[in-house]
C-alpha cells in the first residue's frame, strides 16, 4: 500500500508525516517526485491535484477516498474515521471539502507558495 502526496506542498508534507507515524511500516508515504507515475497509472496532473492511495492490488483512490483509505489503514481511532470517511453519506460530503481544502492548502499552516495549485487566483 502506497499514500502518494506532493512533496513540494509544506501542508501536503507535514499532513502526510503525520498519518505515516500513525501507519503500519508496511504502508509507504512517498512524495509524487520520487515516484514512477507511469509505473502507478498517476499523471503529473493527477498528483498535483490530489492525493492519491494505491492498494495491494493496484487500485487507485483519490483525494479524501485516499486519506479515508490511510486512516483506514491506521487502525484504532483514526481508522474509524477512516471508515466514516469512506461511507455515505460521509463520503458523499468528502469530495468537495477535499477539493476545498486543496484549492486553498497554501493559505493553511505550514504551507508556503509552492502548495498553490496551478489554477489558484
Amino acid at each position: 500500500m502506497l499514500l502518494v502526496f506532493d512533496g513540494d506542498c509544506g501542508f501536503c508534507t507535514t499532513s502526510a508525516r503525520w498519518i505515516q507515524r500513525r501507519l503500519p511500516d508496511s504502508v509507504l508515504v512517498e512524495p509524487w517526485q520520487s515516484l514512477d507515475l507511469e509505473e502507478l497509472g498517476l499523471t503529473r496532473d493527477d498528483v498535483i491535484a490530489a492525493a492519491w492511495w494505491v492498494d495491494d492490488s493496484g487500485d487507485l483512490h483519490r483525494g479524501h477516498m485516499a486519506i479515508g483509505q490511510a486512516l483506514r489503514a491506521a487502525s484504532g481511532f483514526w481508522g474509524l474515521v477512516g471508515r466514516v470517511i469512506l461511507t455515505p453519506p460521509f463520503s458523499w460530503l468528502g469530495g468537495p471539502m477535499y477539493r476545498l481544502v486543496a484549492r486553498y492548502r497554501y493559505r493553511l499552516p505550514g504551507a508556503t507558495d509552492a502548495c498553490r495549485l496551478p489554477d489558484n487566483d
